[in-house]
């Protein structure tokens, strides 16, 4: 008898631990967390292998640093396709994490799924567009205003181009712009148009070529996409995608190559000009520090230029004489309103400026147009939701995809 009851007393010890582990740990998201107390997961797409992940988790790290919370109060799952995965990750991270962050845009419907799940945890998601539809308290996007980064990083293009115009090494209608990009996205279309207009701004005869790897992450693919792109007559690459395959195949032809989401100066010393990207770190410290409050991560937080948010890294040797100072005129005046990304009245479709656009803002799952976004003489991108929302095509932009 005995030793039924101690088996049984096992028995039931084990159930109760089992069924505590599943329930996960008791977090109330609307009181304050100790610092020492809070902790911190990150789902990652890929690894530090990709210029992308590493980008957030480095991000991630200089937070926590700034909030003086340790590194071991963080967890990072990287690998984490866009799917189920994704949602038991988030899951399993919900047991003991008070705000969990993913950084891909198809980990959305498994972050909203594991969200609507675990209320008394905060979910965020970087580049995701349904937050301000779900209206949950415990779920928010988060992006930044990279077309001006682009812009910036395209003028540095266009000074380059004039460069190589002016020493007869191109002529004026040779000065064209291959750009690899991952998907025809509103992010991916968004960002090389804002690039293409930043370069045109300042050599007016560029034009730009886009080839799409149907992927974010193919080295292979984004290798080879460049290369076809410089034997297409490209005399300058840039990228919407996240191996270093575009910017070595740039190196090894001595094409000039600017990049994304951090610098290639070591790895393409003679031909890298400058790099944009986004630093999370600025939302992250935000969105932690909403936790340790204990009050709500706004639905959509978009950062900027002020915020420390929107970044050029530092211009590489092979950028061309005077480039740093027409960016900072140009970022001067984004910062005081004087300059407009995608100010109408600088590019046409199909041969006509527009005075009105639909965007599709409110993500049904089916890309209808529902918002007028374009007034005051240009497109507000970023400002009826955090994500990017320019799909247009516009004129000068050759779009390959095969």
């Amino acid at each position: 008898m005995k030793k039924l009851l101690s088996f049984l007393c096992l028995v039931v010890v084990a159930f109760v631990s089992v069924f505590a582990t599943g329930c996960g740990k008791q977090f109330d998201n609307t009181k304050p967390v100790d610092k020492k107390d809070i902790k911190v997961g990150l789902i990652c797409l890929h690894n530090e292998s990709s210029t992308y992940d590493k980008n957030f988790i480095d991000s991630m790290k200089r937070a926590l640093a700034n909030l003086g919370i340790s590194e071991d109060q963080l967890e990072v799952v990287t690998g984490v396709p866009e799917g189920q995965d994704c949602y038991d990750t988030a899951v399993l991270l919900a047991k003991t994490c008070n705000v969990i962050f993913a950084d891909s845009f198809g980990h959305e419907d498994y972050m909203i799924q594991a969200a609507k799940k675990y209320p008394n945890v905060n979910f965020s998601h970087a580049t995701g567009t349904k937050a301000h539809t779900e209206k949950l308290d415990n779920y928010s996007n988060a992006f930044a205003a990279i077309y001006e980064g682009r812009y910036l990083a395209g003028i540095a293009a266009g000074m380059k181009l004039n460069e190589m115009i002016l020493s007869g090494k191109i002529t004026a209608s040779q000065a064209v712009i291959g750009y690899v990009g991952a998907f025809p996205y509103a992010e991916v279309k968004s960002g090389y148009t804002s690039f293409y207009l930043g370069a045109r701004s300042v050599c007016p005869t560029a034009t730009m070529k886009v080839r799409f790897t149907s992927s974010w992450y193919d080295y292979d693919k984004e290798k080879a996409a460049c290369e076809a792109l410089i034997k297409d007559g490209c005399v300058l690459i840039s990228q919407h995608a996240d191996s270093y395959g575009a910017p070595v195949a740039c190196e090894q032809a001595g094409v000039p190559n600017v990049t994304y989401n951090g610098t290639t100066i070591s790895e393409c010393p003679n031909t890298y000009v400058v790099s944009s990207k986004i630093d999370w770190a600025p939302y992250y410290e935000y969105a932690i520090g909403q936790t340790l409050k204990g009050e709500k991560i706004a639905t959509d937080w978009v950062g900027t230029i002020e915020t420390g948010s929107v970044k050029l890294d530092a211009l590489g040797t092979n950028a061309a004489a005077g480039t740093q100072a027409a960016i900072d005129a140009a970022k001067a005046k984004l910062q005081n309103g004087k300059l407009h990304v995608f100010d109408t009245s600088t590019f046409t479709v199909k041969g006509a400026h527009l005075t009105e656009y639909q965007a599709d803002i409110d993500d049904d799952g089916t890309f209808t147009p529902d918002t007028n976004v374009i007034a005051d003489g240009y497109f507000h991108e970023s400002e009826y939701r955090s994500a990017p929302a320019f799909d247009l095509d516009i004129d000068g932009i050759e779009l390959i995809n095969e």
